[in-house]
């Protein structure tokens, strides 16, 4: 970002620059003006992407300050733009991290616990990213973000996570067969499980239940 944005969001007004931003809800009135050199990173994205709580609390607030992270962040975007085209790659990567800067700190909470308890439930359903997004109300790429800033993975990790340990509890508390469990789990068959075993925890499903049942 660089130089200086007057800006009348909803008929209040306000100055842009390197240390705040603005939200423009949708169908409100706004008008910009700046003189001199300047360039300004505009996100033009669906209201979905940031959640219904996220967008209520920015259309009262409407001026954001950029935190260090953000501005940062949005340089690198700057730099990996060329003749204001910003990449695919960098808009696929950078947009749902800005994005997660501006939700609310405690909407991905509550959203994610009745996801979490929704899947933990039935891990061996068919859990897209699409679908587990439709549960809590976000966007894919919304999703993703919170993810990772919550857990550190991506959905699909948490998944894999979620289905083993399902599978490991199983294996310890129940005498059922390996390939029942995996079925169960969401694993496409035995050696889809066995696989994944191998790679957590060194051993195989049959090696883990001997190791661990009492």
């Amino acid at each position: 970002m660089l130089g200086r944005l007057e800006i009348e969001v909803g008929g209040v007004g306000g100055r842009l620059d390197i240390a705040k931003g603005a939200f423009v809800a949708p169908e409100t009135a706004h008008a910009q003006s700046a003189d001199g050199q300047n360039r300004f990173l505009i996100l033009d994205c669906d209201v979905t992407d940031l959640g219904d709580d996220a967008v209520e609390r920015l259309r009262r607030q409407t001026f954001i300050p950029i935190s260090t992270a953000m501005r940062r962040l949005i340089e690198f975007i700057d730099l990996a733009s060329h003749d204001r085209h910003v990449p695919a790659a960098v808009a696929r990567h950078g947009l749902p991290l800005l994005l997660a800067s501006l939700a609310p700190a405690d909407s991905s909470p509550r959203r994610f616990d009745a996801l979490r308890s929704r899947v933990e439930s039935a891990p061996g359903e068919e859990w897209s990213v699409a679908r587990m997004a439709a549960e809590a109300n976000l966007s894919a790429s919304r999703l993703h973000a919170l993810f990772r800033a919550e857990t550190g993975e991506t959905p699909q990790a948490w998944l894999s996570g979620v289905r083993l340990r399902a599978v490991q509890d199983a294996l310890i508390g129940t005498s059922r067969p390996i390939a029942v469990l995996a079925q169960e789990a969401g694993y496409a068959d035995q050696s889809a499980l066995t696989r994944a075993m191998r790679l957590a925890t060194g051993e195989t499903p049959a090696a883990y239940r001997k190791r661990y049942r009492k």
